[in-house]
């Protein structure tokens, strides 16, 4: 079974950039088919997609397309998250997915962006 993990700092000033890493077991991030995704909720709202990487190649939320980066590195068997710029806004739980049926979830981390 696929078991993913998140790791990084739970805590990130104003305008610095959020860094974030998935460390994936029982699968490779290698394999053909899968979406190796970044979600995340902010308080009161409903999940929100940021973007995911398949196969080394990155989809963003258009919304947020200009401050996110997602890569990989295929040694470790991680995926890497960086959002810049971050304001308080950004406070949410981000949870690192395999996105292609059946999907696995990470256990999800708190991101608190304040000075």
């Amino acid at each position: 079974q696929v078991q993913l993990q998140e790791s990084g700092p739970g805590l990130v000033k104003p305008s610095q950039t959020l860094s974030l890493t998935c460390t994936v077991s029982g699968g490779s991030i290698t394999t053909n088919g899968y979406d190796w995704s970044w979600i995340r909720q902010r308080p009161g709202k409903g999940l929100e997609w940021i973007g995911y990487i398949r196969r080394g190649s990155t989809y963003y939320n258009p919304l947020l397309n200009s401050r996110t980066a997602i890569s990989r590195d295929t040694s470790k068997n991680q995926y890497t998250l960086q959002l810049s710029s971050v304001t308080p806004e950004d406070t949410a739980v981000y949870y690192c997915a395999q996105t292609v049926s059946p999907w696995y979830w990470g256990q999800g981390t708190q991101v608190t962006v304040s000075s």
